[in-house]
């Protein structure tokens, strides 16, 4: 069994690929987060994905979908990756250049549900779906973007990748988005990292 496919324990937890099984777990922890933490709710332009997870993440050979499990099997985190780059408008045109769909690894859904915060299984989980995007070809970097007004996200990101726009002067998302743009290095986390606890946040967008 490989690196990119073992289950990582963390603690009482298990950080996987997800299986057809773990998905109405997946929905459950997004659809909550949009609902309880990010206050909008369901978009389904900014959503599609949470409605067909296995044809998104599962079915597609260039994505991934992970997951944080208790040993009783409940999802309590998730973590995507997508070939998809950002999008213009609303983000600028300079970034849709710079992460260009098919050879940018694009990370969003990363939610961990506040009661099983800080074991860390948001870096674990962030780092097992970078170590994915490394070994399929075609990938030149892996790409976020995240609302630093959620407690904790704009300090998680900063830890693991780098700020490449912030956007809270231009106001991209609207009123309550602060929205900063970030890059983490194709290799730079790797499944062999150490990892700990440490405050992480409601998500990425």
């Amino acid at each position: 069994m490989t690196e990119l496919t073992r289950d990582q324990r963390v603690g009482p937890y298990t950080v996987r690929h997800a299986r057809a099984e773990d998905l109405p777990g997946a929905r459950s922890v997004m659809l909550d987060t949009f609902y309880r933490e990010f206050d909008y709710g369901y978009v389904p332009a900014w959503h599609a994905d949470v409605v067909d997870l296995d044809g998104t993440y599962l079915r597609h050979p260039r994505h991934t979908l992970v997951v944080a499990a208790r040993d009783d099997d409940e999802v309590v985190g998730t973590t995507a990756l997508t070939s998809r780059g950002p999008a213009h408008p609303p983000h600028p045109r300079g970034l849709v250049e710079r992460y260009p769909s098919g050879r940018t690894a694009q990370l969003l859904r990363v939610y961990v549900r506040p009661e099983h915060r800080r074991h860390g299984l948001a870096r674990v989980m962030v780092r097992t779906a970078c170590a994915f995007a490394a070994s399929v070809p075609g990938y030149d970097r892996v790409y976020l973007h995240t609302n630093v007004n959620i407690p904790g996200a704009e300090g998680f990101w900063r830890g693991i990748a780098t700020e490449v726009f912030d956007a809270r002067t231009t106001g991209e998302h609207g009123e309550g988005f602060g929205t900063v743009h970030f890059e983490i290095p194709i290799r730079a986390m790797t499944p062999g990292q150490a990892t700990g606890p440490g405050r992480e946040p409601a998500g990425v967008m």
